[in-house]
């Protein structure tokens, strides 16, 4: 099992290195999820994701699509996205990670892992997964 922290981590480099390990049958967890960094104008991408959250069903309004406004579901749900989700081998690679905001209690004494190839240096315009979700009406 490995845990991962998404401090300063671009969100979907991140979330295609995930997916790809839990194809493999690694079990994923991944902590500090609001610290990740998705690279664009703030402007830009709150309105695609506000966007989405407006988006309904034609047929019926109540039933999907839903997305959620929480950082570890934007991620998971991201995670989702780079799997082969219609076929049993996605389902059961996305049921191997999980997403957390902050560090729960029972991963407080491991060791964390970062992965260099997706670390954020900071020279593009960038938003992290926290204020987007607040920008939503994530209350936490």
């Amino acid at each position: 099992m490995a845990v991962i922290d998404a401090t300063n981590t671009v969100f979907g480099r991140l979330a295609s290195i995930v997916a790809e390990r839990a194809l493999k049958g690694e079990k994923i967890d991944i902590v500090n999820a609001e610290k990740a960094v998705i690279i664009g104008h703030k402007k830009a991408i709150t309105s695609k994701y506000r966007t989405r959250l407006s988006m309904k069903g034609k047929g019926n309004p109540e039933k999907g699509p839903k997305f959620s406004k929480t950082p570890e579901k934007i991620m998971k749900r991201a995670i989702r996205g780079m799997l082969p989700f219609d076929k049993e081998r996605g389902r059961t690679a996305l049921k191997r990670v999980r997403a957390y905001v902050g560090v729960p209690r029972e991963l407080e004494g491991k060791e964390t892992e970062k992965i260099k190839i997706a670390l954020y240096n900071g020279k593009e315009d960038a938003v992290r997964l926290g204020e987007v979700s607040k920008s939503l009406g994530w209350k936490w």
